[in-house]
């Protein structure tokens, strides 16, 4: 019963904090943020923000994860508003890259075999 409840908090707290982030005023969070995932312990004090942020430009990527990390206080407090719950977890944002690692593991497959396909030919 209590893993059902934190799966179902995890899926409120990305819409959330989605939604929160998304209407930051903040001039240096520039690029698109996509929170993929949260994962919140078993006490609920704590929760992992797994984020992608779409950029080309690394500097402003970066840029980017660091004002969000700046903004942590301010997204718990629209958290707490948003989702009403006893605790409101401490949150801790982590970059996740493993989209565009999966993107640029298809483009060097694409272009293995479009070697391969005209070796053949």
């Amino acid at each position: 019963m209590k893993i059902k409840r934190t799966v179902k908090l995890n899926a409120e707290y990305q819409k959330a904090i989605s939604e929160i982030i998304r209407k930051l005023k903040n001039p240096y969070i520039t690029e698109m943020v996509s929170v993929l995932k949260v994962d919140t312990s078993e006490d609920l004090s704590h929760a992992k923000v797994y984020l992608s942020i779409f950029s080309l430009d690394s500097e402003k990527k970066n840029r980017t994860f660091t004002e969000i990390e700046k903004s942590a206080g301010r997204v718990r407090r629209e958290l707490a508003s948003a989702v009403r719950t006893r605790i409101v977890p401490e949150l801790h944002f982590i970059l996740d890259d493993s989209m565009e690692y999966s993107d640029k593991i298809n483009k060097l497959i694409e272009k293995a075999n479009e070697n391969l396909s005209s070796d053949e030919n």
